[in-house]
């Protein structure tokens, strides 16, 4: 009877159906614990989960510039090396929204680690809106000063007219795009790198559908190329603003804005690496732009190719690298400092057979690579003889790249400082007036190269250095808590009335020879 009847079995069903969607619930609920992902999962794991999300938002970054590169290209050679020069001036606009992003989400990942959420809230609405009102600044400064600008980023005289209405529409959207890089990286610092992607690829594909539209369609020229992507900018950080609202993201609310000294001091603490990275990169493609115009508009147009090659191929390993930024904060908050440096191990040995495939790769078809930007033959050959030479240093960008986000994350500012603008301006600026000197074009072409292993040459002693204060950190902490509790059992299993007080009450209570150094490490 039992089983020929209907209603017990639908009864059975929907109840079951009910424990089903309360499964569910319980693991999405599990699932979005970032805490315990972070810090527990293995470590490969967390590491592609928060990676590959940003490394695609790292190449759609890139492909904003790709884009513009690839379609202008159809115009003449004028308005590529246009937009080639114009790439230091959105490298400023980029380093800013990289300082606020970097700064105040290295901070808010070790608060999360250290689980100080409310502070963590108050430094994320703060970068935000300095942030900004920052790339409000720029936007004005530029404009003030457009012509000025374009000369002195090594614009000729037949490239200023291209210029100046391509980065003119550009800087139009200087708030947009700081906040947009800033709110990327408070998302991703805090482990929720999904949303950061969405966001980002939203303005993206708006831009590859505008540019081809505006550039090709309506016969707009570099003006519709600009235009497609101030357009694609302001709608990417709207995307990103409500992307804050949705799960475990931290809110935006102004009511959190606070602008105290210690915030400010945390922000350049954990922010100027990124401005030095970013901001000295600018420069150098300045110097590098102002170099190779010596030799006339194709060695800057086919120079600008290499530069966006080279960028789009670092974009795996710089994504990489900001994937292993927040288990790095929080492992580093939560003081399991093993696991920093297993994870950082494991991004550099897949960020350098990674380059090592793309080195062999565009070595063999460098000629070919060049091609598909542009179609003429004193570009292509200078751009495919720059490559050559940019691509045997390629497996060494891994290392310098992650010493640099590790340096920056665990706040050793000095070090991430050094690390950071040792690439393009410790060695890479004095280089692009030395080697055109002595060797011509083929100088200006081997350049980075050759700074890149003498940046490698500097990154390797201080991550060194920095797995030395791990291991000095793990040797006290055990002294502070395991040793204790040692000693605590010991007692307690002699004398049922005789206990010792917790670590944490001896550490307060007194300041010891080992809670000193420990602080004064941490300070280094």
């Amino acid at each position: 009877m039992v089983h020929n009847c209907p209603t017990l079995w639908i009864f059975m069903y929907l109840c079951r159906l009910k424990c089903l969607k309360e499964h569910h619930k319980v693991m999405k609920k599990e699932k979005r614990d970032n805490y315990t992902f972070l810090t527990h999962a293995p470590v490969h794991h967390v590491i592609f989960t928060m990676a590959i999300p940003t490394i695609i938002s790292m190449l759609s970054t890139s492909l904003y510039n790709l884009a513009d590169t690839y379609f202008v290209g159809s115009i003449n050679t004028q308005s590529v090396a246009a937009v080639g020069v114009s790439f230091a001036a959105m490298a400023v606009i980029q380093a800013i929204g990289f300082f606020f992003g970097h700064g105040a989400g290295n901070y808010v990942s070790r608060q999360l680690g250290a689980k100080h959420t409310e502070e963590a809230q108050k430094m994320a609405t703060t970068g935000f809106v300095l942030s900004f009102l920052t790339g409000l600044l720029i936007a004005i400064l530029g404009h003030v000063f457009l012509t000025p600008l374009c000369l002195l980023m090594g614009s000729t005289p037949t490239i200023l007219p291209y210029t100046e209405r391509y980065l003119g529409i550009i800087l139009l959207g200087a708030p947009f795009m700081t906040t947009s890089l800033t709110l990327n990286n408070l998302m991703r610092f805090q482990g929720n790198t999904m949303y950061a992607m969405k966001g980002i690829m939203s303005g993206v594909l708006l831009n590859l559908i505008l540019a081809p539209l505006l550039i090709l369609y309506f016969q707009m020229g570099i003006t519709g190329a600009a235009v497609a992507t101030l357009i694609s900018q302001c709608f990417g950080c709207a995307m990103l603003f409500w992307m804050t609202h949705k799960g475990e993201n931290i809110r935006i609310r102004l009511s959190n804005f606070t602008p105290t000294r210690a915030f400010a001091k945390e922000i350049i603490f954990g922010g100027t690496p990124s401005l030095s990275r970013q901001g000295l990169g600018s420069i150098a493609t300045l110097m590098l732009n102002v170099a190779a115009g010596a030799f006339g508009d194709a060695a800057i147009a086919g120079m600008s190719i290499v530069t966006r090659i080279s960028f789009f191929t670092y974009a795996m390993v710089i994504g990489l690298g900001q994937g292993f930024q927040p288990l790095c904060g929080f492992c580093y908050g939560a003081k399991l400092y093993d696991r920093v440096k297993e994870a950082y191990f494991f991004c550099i040995k897949c960020g350098t057979v990674f380059l090592g495939v793309c080195a062999l790769l565009g070595f063999i078809f460098s000629t070919s690579i060049i091609s598909i930007f542009r179609d003429d033959a004193a570009v292509v050959a200078v751009g495919s003889v720059a490559l050559r030479w940019q691509v045997l240093s390629f497996p060494l960008v891994a290392s310098i790249v992650l010493t640099n986000m590790l340096m920056q994350t665990i706040r050793k500012p000095v070090r991430a400082n050094i690390v950071a603008a040792a690439r393009s301006g410790l060695f890479f600026i004095p280089l692009i007036f030395i080697l055109p000197y002595f060797f011509g074009l083929l100088g200006v072409e081997m350049c980075q190269m050759w700074a890149d292993c003498c940046s490698f040459a500097v990154a390797v002693p201080f991550r060194q250095m920095a797995w030395r204060v791990c291991s000095h950190l793990i040797i006290i902490r055990w002294m502070l808590t395991g040793a204790t509790r040692h000693a605590s059992r010991n007692v307690v299993s002699c004398s049922k009335t005789v206990t010792l007080p917790s670590p944490t009450i001896m550490q307060k209570a007194v300041p010891t020879t080992s809670t000193r150094v420990a602080r004064r490490l941490t300070r280094r």
